[in-house]
């Protein structure tokens, strides 16, 4: 952890739960079986498993999908935006893209995640079992290091269940029995089936967690608040919307963050993705990274291809053009008049749409062609979430359109804008020793306190408190209608776009239903690119109709890349559960449905 430990992530502990054994560069151990069991069975020791739970958080076999920021899984696969580059570069998302994945996959994408998760679950319970096995450590300690090691397992399997629902639980009890020897120990985890069936148990570890952190600790381990936040995020995923309630409030009223900081969103939108800015009063839970330890895996790897294609020393990364915001999604942030979203879908309309490349230019008579920019109404929130062509990036150059996309007619006319570095933080907040300048070193926040907001007006509106909702949802916009903090041209005051945003009038929540289709929305905008989009579309039971009509809205732009592409419900809100893990188990564990 950038404040606790520089991670190293590169490879991994022991027997690794479910697939494979190799060797560590954390720790420098041997695997299960030949360790020195009186070194780790102390408190340094024990700490160091720990941290290397901790390192898990942010990948453990350097495949994208590991990341915490679910860039495919959950935006590209939730519509907001799509693969990007061109067809040929990471073909393997092609596919997946289409929501045509299978379990046998050549990148490995769905295997790597699940071995990774696992393998961050299997460094739980190793700290569990050492810890158990320990002498010498205060209770005290052993209150702290309990809880996080279970804070971090509740939400390793809080993501596999995301995924694929279906899933093999396993705790540390079975590295505590005593009656197993190493051979039947590693039997038992790759016989142990999967089931849908371990909501109770994700709870028991957040309920732990909570019951056993301090609230003030090192900045990069979790607290007390963090436990509360994510308990109320699973509530909220079963639909027991009367319990994420009561954990909403509470973190709501009283959360702080590790270093003491009162929970609160910031002022400024941008600072959120500033790595200037890390351990902010907005993050409730995140992932730390670092520079300069050895190794890029320790800094942002996950996001190392989603920058502009090519930009030279004009733009950050200079590759590779991935994960290109989607046209829907720029659409999306057009306004009334009067500042709100158009909640009839209408953003859509030829009459809406956000002015791009593929419909808004004017031809010369000289042939020349000239794009006009957008002079419409526009939440400010998209021109921090999307490159858009003439608008100022950051403090880099105004975007300058097609030059920074390898595939126009493939990708769309976006890049992506947050968790990007800053001209000025070049090989200051990035780790440039690789093949790429695309390695940035800002914390990215798995949970956030403008999610919380928003999931607490989703719990609201079912308790029938639609004003409570209403405000939940008005501070959110509200930090947004700052023009201080709108983007601005360089070198002016002069606002880069027209942006209008106001607060939603009591009018807008007037009933259950306005009200749901609000929130559901500003989740959208708030969140966009973040990798919350596909996860809340299946647990609004909404995915088939809306990414269904995502599809043959972007098919008329993109259709080289979606046409003839089809949500099939009952299949696609669940991942296919790798080959490799079905073949390894003998028989143990079941695909999911329509795989």
């Amino acid at each position: 952890m950038k404040t606790i430990v520089k991670k190293i992530m590169t490879g991994c502990l022991g027997f690794t739960f479910l697939v494979t054994s190799c060797s560590d560069e954390f720790l420098e151990v041997a695997p299960t079986g030949s360790i020195d069991e009186n070194a780790i069975a102390t408190e340094a020791g024990v700490e160091g498993l720990l941290i290397g739970a901790y390192a898990a958080v942010n990948g453990v076999f350097g495949n994208r999908f590991e990341g915490p920021n679910h860039w495919a899984t959950g935006s590209i696969m939730g519509g907001e935006a799509n693969k990007g580059t061109d067809a040929g570069d990471y073909g393997s998302l092609n596919p997946i893209q289409r929501y045509e994945a299978t379990p046998v996959d050549p990148n490995n994408d769905f295997n790597n995640l699940w071995r990774g998760r696992y393998e961050g679950i299997k460094r739980c319970n190793q700290t569990l079992e050492k810890l158990e096995l320990a002498e010498a450590i205060s209770p005290e300690v052993a209150q702290r290091i309990s809880g996080e090691a279970r804070m971090l397992r509740g939400h390793f399997y809080f993501d596999l269940k995301k995924h694929f629902n279906s899933i093999p639980y396993v705790d540390e009890s079975i590295y505590l029995d005593e009656n197993l020897d190493e051979a039947q120990k590693l039997e038992a985890l790759r016989n142990t089936p999967n089931t849908p069936d371990v909501w109770d148990k994700i709870e028991a570890d957040f309920q732990y967690a909570y019951d056993n952190l301090p609230e003030i600790t090192d900045a990069g381990r979790n607290n007390k608040w963090a436990a509360a936040a994510y308990m109320g995020k699973a509530k909220l995923y079963q639909n027991k919307f009367a319990e994420a309630k009561q954990w909403f409030d509470d973190v709501i009223a009283n959360g702080v963050t590790p270093t003491g900081l009162k929970y609160a969103l910031l002022e400024d939108y941008a600072s959120i993705y500033n790595a200037e800015n890390d351990q902010h009063a907005e993050a409730v839970m995140d992932v730390e990274s670092a520079n300069n330890t050895g190794s890029v895996q320790n800094a942002n790897a996950f996001d190392d291809l989603n920058y502009p294609h090519n930009t030279g020393p004009d733009g950050p990364g200079n590759c590779c053009g991935f994960f290109q915001p989607s046209i829907e999604l720029g659409n999306s942030f057009r306004t009334t008049p009067e500042g709100l979203p158009l909640l009839d879908g209408s953003y859509n309309d030829p009459a809406n749409e956000v002015a791009n490349n593929f419909k808004h230019v004017v031809i010369d008579q000289n042939d020349e062609s000239t794009f006009v920019e957008d002079a419409g109404p526009l939440d400010p929130r998209i021109d921090h979430a999307i490159g858009r062509k003439g608008i100022p990036y950051l403090d880099w150059i105004e975007h300058p359109g097609s030059a920074w996309i390898r595939s126009f007619a493939y990708a769309g006319p976006y890049t992506p804008k947050k968790y990007i570095y800053y001209r000025s933080q070049e090989n200051s907040f990035t780790d440039g020793s690789s093949w790429t300048r695309g390695y940035a070193t800002m914390n990215y926040t798995i949970i956030r306190f403008a999610d919380v907001l928003l999931m607490a007006a989703e719990a609201e509106i079912e308790a029938g408190t639609l004003e409570q909702a209403r405000e939940y949802v008005n501070m959110v916009r509200n930090r947004a209608a700052n023009p201080e903090h709108w983007v601005k041209e360089y070198d002016s005051d002069e606002n880069a776009a027209n942006y209008v945003i106001s607060e939603y009038p009591v009018s807008a929540f007037a009933d259950k239903a306005s009200a749901t289709q609000a929130v559901r929305f500003e989740r959208k905008l708030e969140l966009s690119g973040e990798g919350h989009r596909f996860f809340d579309l299946v647990r609004w039971g909404i995915a088939a109709e809306t990414l269904n009509a995502y599809l043959a809205y972007e098919s008329q732009y993109l259709r080289d890349k979606f046409a003839g592409a089809q949500f099939t419900p009952g299949k696609n809100e669940y991942y296919p559960i790798a080959q490799q893990q079905i073949d390894f188990s003998g028989g143990s564990l079941t695909q999911n449905p329509g795989y």
